[in-house]
């Protein structure tokens, strides 16, 4: 879905006017009638606005251009009730809500990570513990949040 029906949707789902609109974010009216026609996009500042006033990512304003992953344990994030959020209330799209919550992460070490894996991942192969700590510990090493 195009950015303009995004937000057309956003403003329409929550019974506000383009003019409402505009005074939450500090802009014009004629400026979100640009973007609703696709004439024009908000810039950066603007997607941060819309994003706290309407509790959505930036991703899924901008149409979800991006498959987001959680970079602490490398799950997806396909729904914005996911993605974790900063104290102010901000998404952060690096994290699942699981892994990192009002600024701060829930697991202390990768060790610690790999246990709770190692514990609740499903085993179909009946895969040895030490096979599969070397596969999650593997993944989660290309994480960003997990590199040295």
């Amino acid at each position: 879905m195009a950015i303009s029906d995004i937000l057309k949707n956003l403003r329409e789902k929550h019974g506000i006017t383009q003019e409402q609109m505009a005074e939450r974010v500090m802009v014009t009216r004629q400026a979100v009638s640009r973007w609703e026609t696709g004439e024009t996009q908000p810039n950066t500042d603007t997607l941060l606005l819309l994003s706290k006033e309407f509790g959505v990512s930036i991703n899924t304003l901008l149409g979800s251009p991006r498959q987001l992953i959680c970079q602490c344990c490398g799950m997806p994030l396909n729904e914005d009730d996911m993605i974790s959020r900063e104290k102010d209330g901000s998404f952060n799209e690096d994290y699942c809500k699981w892994c990192y919550a009002d600024g701060k992460f829930a697991y202390t070490s990768k060790e610690a990570l790999l246990d709770f894996l190692i514990a609740h991942m499903p085993n179909p192969d009946n895969a040895p513990e030490a096979d599969r700590r070397r596969t999650y510990d593997g993944y989660l090493s290309a994480l960003k949040h997990w590199k040295k």
